[in-house]
């Protein structure tokens, strides 16, 4: 299961993370965010150890989504060393995202 990301917990799950962090910005009303929302629970699985897999409401959490130039959702942001290295706008694969997150490892 993937993390709750906030902006209390921010700094210190994805920022100063000694593993790549997958952030999957979503919110509660968006269709593509709820289709894919199972995927990442399976990534964020099938990772553990390796990588993180995280999601922000961007409802919730909007000064993060601003910071990572959230325009469309969802969102998914790869970030190594707390910097982004990738990203996939709107819904996509298991075997995409897997792909991408591999290529920050």
């Amino acid at each position: 299961m993937a993390l709750q990301i906030t902006e209390s917990n921010f700094e210190a799950e994805v920022l100063n993370s000694t593993v790549p962090v997958l952030i999957d910005f979503w919110a509660t009303w968006c269709g593509p965010c709820k289709m894919i929302s199972p995927i990442v629970d399976q990534v964020a699985t099938e990772v553990a150890g390796t990588a993180k897999v995280g999601k922000v409401n961007v409802d919730e959490a909007a000064e993060l989504a601003r910071r990572y130039n959230v325009r469309n959702i969802p969102t998914l942001v790869f970030i190594k060393n707390g910097e982004e290295v990738d990203r996939i706008t709107g819904a996509t694969s298991k075997d995409n995202i897997l792909a991408h997150l591999r290529a920050c490892m």
